[in-house]
């Protein structure tokens, strides 16, 4: 009983460090966005959602590398797998929630205001990248060829393909003005301007700081979670596709709500549609080339699903020019549809 209440105690506790991180985190992004000059979109889909994207990276490569090496490469692939899936399903679904009660009280408009180009953009590249995944998993469970060498090039395809996409996206205008940031939360410790000669050198350590708590929170909160799914006799895979992902998911999902409460709707969008392309894209092709890549069918249904939810908000911004949060609670939904294949067939 102690040591349920301890776990419930270091769990929420590290709910709190993750939320406050994320908080600061936010701040200062806006910031480092401007005083770099980049575009509102680059400051999301890149700085934040890379930033952010930290945990989530770090922990399949130290299961791939480090884990036994049967359940270290299958919870490092599920980890993989499973990012992209979160963030596509379960992240669009708490965004959608979060816009939801916000224009029930009054605050914000239903639907989001977007840079609907950068937003499609984003979209694209995350389902031809997650196209890729898909052909390769299904190429992994055939037995007629060796399919080690087409991997490898899918690998590479996705890194160039990644990099392509962060420098269309560094090109892009409309850059954030520094009288819509927030105060900088170091200018009230510490009495200097961000505007000043010591300014960004401020940001940056606000930044990395903030990005600190949010890998610690979200350590904390992983092992406290694979502690409670151990006492339980949790599957591995259900672990590595489902836990992990929505504990390492949390800073995503807690930057955007942020930004969608105050309607920063391209930011809040952009860290978790960026996040997804860099997902399906760096962490994919580490899979790829360091592990044996035998997905099972309910992967391929995983992946499937998340190409559907990408697929029908796209057709949202692309077609219907808007996306509104039935859109985001509808893609999201589909979240519930995987858990209930998983729990059910996961072990065939």
């Amino acid at each position: 009983m102690a040591l349920e209440a301890i776990t419930i105690v270091v769990l929420v506790g590290a709910l709190v460090v993750i939320l406050l991180s994320c908080e600061v985190f936010v701040n200062g992004i806006e910031w480092l966005g401007c005083r770099l000059g980049i575009a509102e979109t680059a400051t999301g889909s890149i700085l934040a959602a890379i930033g952010t994207a930290t945990p989530e990276t770090i922990i399949p490569i130290i299961a791939i590398f480090f884990g036994s090496n049967a359940e270290g490469k299958e919870i490092g692939e599920g980890a993989i797998l499973g990012a992209p899936f979160m963030l596509g399903t379960l992240a669009m679904f708490v965004g959608g929630l979060s816009v939801m009660i916000a224009y029930k009280t009054g605050r914000r408009g239903k639907d989001l205001a977007l840079h609907k180009n950068h937003a499609s953009r984003d979209l694209e590249y995350f389902m031809l990248a997650y196209s890729f995944v898909l052909v390769t998993g299904l190429l992994g469970m055939q037995s007629e060829f060796d399919p080690t060498f087409i991997k490898y090039g899918v690998a590479v395809i996705l890194v160039t393909a990644y990099i392509f996409y962060v420098r269309r996206t560094l090109k892009d205008e409309c850059t954030i003005e520094e009288s819509s940031c927030p105060t900088l939360y170091l200018t009230r410790l510490t009495g200097l301007s961000p505007t000043s000669r010591v300014g960004t050198p401020l940001i940056a350590y606000q930044v990395v700081a903030a990005l600190i708590g949010i890998i610690v929170g979200a350590k904390l909160f992983v092992n406290e979670i694979e502690t409670v799914s151990a006492s339980l006799k949790v599957d591995a895979m259900i672990l590595a596709f489902l836990i992990a992902p929505v504990a390492t998911e949390l800073p995503e999902k807690f930057n955007s709500v942020i930004w969608y409460w105050r309607s920063k709707d391209t930011l809040a969008l952009g860290n978790i549609t960026g996040a997804m392309v860099f997902q399906s894209s760096i962490p994919v092709s580490i899979g790829l080339v360091f592990t044996a890549w035998s997905l099972s069918w309910i992967n391929i249904a995983g992946v499937m699903i998340a190409l559907g939810a990408a697929g029908w908000m796209y057709y949202s911004v692309k077609v219907r020019h808007s996306m509104s949060y039935r859109v985001m609670l509808a893609a999201g939904s589909l979240y519930v549809l995987y858990v209930l294949l998983l729990l059910a067939f996961g072990h065939l």
